[in-house]
């Protein structure tokens, strides 16, 4: 029981205690106590490589002001281990940088590190500790690695004219989420019938093992999750192989059926809840379209979903194929400082 209910008033030592009490109480075990952290490989004689995300939350920028702190928590880990995942790598521990407002409450500290906790405890990660600092905002910045032979990791280059475009899940829920949660004038409750792209902003979920089956399997060309939106994830995939682009068809494979309803009802174009959502963490991969059957048999198998939305072309644009027009795209994604 504590006395006080600011972090001001507790100091570094005794709040990395109440972490360290939280983690034992979840998982069992405590935050080592060093300066430095280790994580050993446990396979002597394979050939790994070490692979690592650092993705940083910023409150006044990745959490609406719906979002509670059990969320952020979760959330940070979240939009850290997805980019591990696309590439076929098992996260197995994580290093936390955490700054926090002096004025936070001590019940709303907890929450934070529950959250963490708990999405770390639900993809077996282990939570190795790292630093705490006072700032004006919460800001929360993991470092999350995995082991993987570099001849299992999917990188983002790789894919080839003709390849086709898949996808684990259809886009447009954070799209109306963020549309109900920052422009929306309306309370939440008004919008229960969104429920699911609401949750999709507070709650997102963790993208799957699809990579882990791709990678022992070498049918990836390319694999990158989405998580600034599926237009900028296209570009970046752009980037990282010149002379390839995309033709993406705009059909029920590609859309969320919850973001069509919204769009019509709310007259928001379409295409912007599809192609500048953010934050889906959905996986896009590339295959050679002779694989196809290959993957499909070995998700299905796994009963993954996925959809063929589009195939990879030989010119750096994206292109949405609607109703058989075919238009450039003209939205960007979410970028910092833009």
């Amino acid at each position: 029981m504590y006395v006080t209910n600011k972090v001001k008033d507790l100091g570094e030592v005794k709040l990395i205690e109440l972490i360290d009490e939280i983690i034992y109480q979840k998982k069992g075990t405590h935050l080592l106590k060093d300066d430095a952290f280790f994580y050993q490989i446990r396979k002597k004689g394979d050939l790994k490589t070490i692979v690592f995300n650092s993705d940083m939350f910023v409150a006044s920028t990745d959490a609406p002001s719906q979002m509670n702190y059990f969320q952020m928590g979760y959330k940070s880990i979240v939009m850290n281990i997805s980019d591990l995942l696309v590439k076929g790598v098992k996260p197995k521990a994580v290093l936390i940088s955490l700054g926090i407002p002096e004025n936070l409450l001590i019940t709303e500290f907890k929450n934070l590190i529950l959250g963490i906790v708990d999405c770390c405890n639900k993809n077996h990660i282990e939570y190795l500790g790292g630093d705490l600092n006072d700032t004006k905002e919460v800001i929360i910045s993991p470092t999350v690695f995995g082991f993987k032979p570099p001849d299992e990791i999917i990188h983002r280059y790789g894919m080839n004219v003709g390849d086709f475009v898949l996808i684990t899940e259809k886009f447009g829920l954070t799209g109306v989420g963020f549309e109900i949660l920052l422009n929306q004038k309306c309370k939440i409750d008004d919008f229960s019938t969104y429920a699911k792209s609401i949750k999709s902003v507070l709650e997102p979920s963790v993208i799957g093992n699809v990579a882990l089956l791709l990678s022992k399997s070498g049918l990836a060309t390319a694999s990158i999750d989405s998580s600034d939106g599926l237009a900028k994830s296209l570009k970046d995939l752009m980037l990282a192989n010149p002379n390839r682009g995309f033709e993406i068809n705009f059909n029920k494979n590609l859309i969320h059926e919850e973001a069509r309803k919204f769009s019509v009802k709310y007259n928001v174009p379409l295409e912007k809840l599809i192609f500048n959502g953010g934050e889906e963490y959905i996986h896009i991969f590339t295959i050679n379209r002779e694989n196809y059957q290959k993957v499909s048999q070995l998700l299905k198998s796994s009963t993954y979903t996925f959809y063929n939305v589009g195939s990879v072309i030989k010119e750096e644009k994206v292109y949405i194929n609607k109703n058989g027009q075919k238009q450039e795209i003209v939205y960007n994604g979410f970028e910092h400082f833009s």
